[in-house]
């Protein structure tokens, strides 16, 4: 890399053999332009006739889903500044998809390049759009779209999340389907830049240098910067949930006016080391109400408790559990059904609150999915932690106050950030290959454009105080 050359490596395969071009572009003051490389008759070209929804006025699904990717466009296209236009290569096709879930689309740089004039860091890897800002014209020796794009076409059907579909409106008005433009401003951002180029899952760095996100990933249990690590070093690191965080300065002092103070569960009763309680971190729903100053306090009363664990609440309650959780904090399980489902069953058998423990080890985590009638709040625990609250209901049953959960916000963390205020990067272990390293943490709230899933409460933002994206691309260079 050490040249006065323009080192580049190609990271993603060019255009299919039997890809149809049409392009669309985005005008602004980045101009980005979408290659749509579908064959006649499917993905964008699919000439499926579509009612106009939330502003799309398309009337093919084909062209609703290009008016769709070019409205994302000129969102990013308004936000970035390049004198050298973005192009994109899009399509749909058949991505991974079981019943219950689905990748609903991946990107990412076409080549990374390094040692160029204009590059803030030397022997750093930047992608190919940021190299080009950077460098002020084009960087390529043999110039191409600098994005990759693939988004699902097997979506909604019995194998691939069935139900589901992406909404095609520019409103943010999904309901209960998939924001497309959200998706899209997702994808667009990994090919802008968001993502790191060094393998999280052995620790190495691409061709033996650093990707520009290697400087500013900083284990905070060893306080070393990824670009200071060894192989080892790193890879242990991407396995550390709430480990990894991210220490660019414009994130850094955006973080307080974006993201709320961390949520928590107290839980008083029965083994409680003091009488304020016991602590338990929790991550929060993406449906229902928002745990706000004012802290939600009940009895815990668990749902068909087994010998280890409670119930999953996957269908609606006897007369028994009903009576169990009326006016009460239910604790159910993980499992078998969609969290939103448990949390319906149980706000209609009367409770005030779920508590959902994980059936799994891990770390904590936020709750997916989306229902507008659900009116309580719900937290999600570990498994570990699941069995704390458990078995302090059995010693409390002797206590007619029983045990007592609050569900409440820290007066001194903030959701999704270390102790440092510095927001944590998506860590789980195991390793999550294409999620884990690039995407923010799950524990963020509000919920971010670049963690791992598509959050229903999502708006078309990407700046801040709504969203932390922009923030990190200033970081890295644009």
């Amino acid at each position: 890399m050490k040249s006065n050359k323009r080192p580049s490596l190609t990271l993603v395969a060019a255009a299919l053999a039997l890809a149809c071009a049409g392009m669309s572009s985005a005008q602004a003051a980045a101009k980005i332009v979408i290659n749509n490389l579908n064959a006649p008759g499917v993905g964008f070209n699919d000439p499926t006739p579509a009612a106009p929804v939330g502003g799309n006025t398309g009337t093919t699904l084909g062209q609703q889903r290009l008016i769709a990717f070019t409205h994302a466009a000129n969102i990013w296209g308004a936000t970035l500044t390049s004198s050298v236009p973005i192009v994109i290569n899009a399509q749909f096709r058949p991505l991974s998809c079981t019943a219950t879930s689905a990748v609903l689309g991946s990107a990412g740089a076409t080549q990374v390049f390094g040692g160029f004039p204009g590059a803030p860091k030397a022997d750093t890897w930047y992608s190919y759009a940021l190299a080009n800002k950077l460098y002020g014209s084009e960087i390529s020796d043999s110039p191409g779209a600098q994005i990759n794009a693939n988004f699902n076409s097997e979506l909604g059907k019995s194998n691939c999340l069935a139900g589901s579909s992406f909404y095609l409106g520019l409103d943010a008005n999904e309901g209960n389907n998939i924001d497309f433009v959200a998706t899209l401003l997702h994808e667009m951002g990994h090919g802008l830049g968001f993502q790191t180029f060094t393998n999280g899952q052995t620790g190495a760095p691409l061709a033996g240098y650093p990707s520009v996100w290697d400087h500013y990933l900083l284990d905070n249990t060893t306080n070393k910067l990824w670009v200071d690590m060894t192989n080892a070093e790193r890879a242990a690191s991407a396995l550390k949930p709430g480990g990894l965080s991210w220490t660019g300065p414009k994130v850094t002092a955006a973080v307080p006016s974006v993201l709320t103070a961390t949520a928590q569960l107290r839980v008083i009763g029965a083994g409680a080391a003091s009488s304020a309680g016991d602590l338990y971190a929790v991550g929060e729903a993406d449906f229902g109400p928002k745990i706000d100053k004012s802290p939600l306090t009940g009895q815990i009363a668990a749902v068909a408790l087994q010998p280890d664990s409670p119930g999953s609440a996957c269908t609606p309650f006897n007369a028994a559990n009903a009576e169990a959780v009326r006016r009460k904090i239910a604790l159910v399980s993980r499992g078998t059904c969609g969290f939103a489902v448990k949390v319906k069953n149980a706000q209609n058998a009367g409770a005030i609150g779920v508590i959902v423990a994980d059936n799994a080890p891990g770390a904590v985590a936020g709750m997916g999915g989306a229902d507008p009638s659900i009116t309580i709040p719900a937290l999600r625990v570990t498994q570990a932690d699941g069995a704390m609250i458990a078995a302090s209901l059995v010693k409390a049953n002797a206590n007619p106050m029983g045990t007592v959960g609050k569900f409440e916000r820290s007066k001194t963390l903030i959701s999704g950030a270390d102790a440092a205020r510095r927001i944590t990067m998506f860590t789980p272990n195991p390793y999550q290959p294409g999620s884990s390293v690039s995407h923010y943490n799950t524990t963020a709230t509000r919920n971010q454009l670049m963690e791992p899933s598509i959050n229903a409460d999502l708006t078309h933002t990407v700046t801040a105080p709504t969203d932390l994206t922009l923030e990190l691309f200033k970081d890295i260079g644009w």
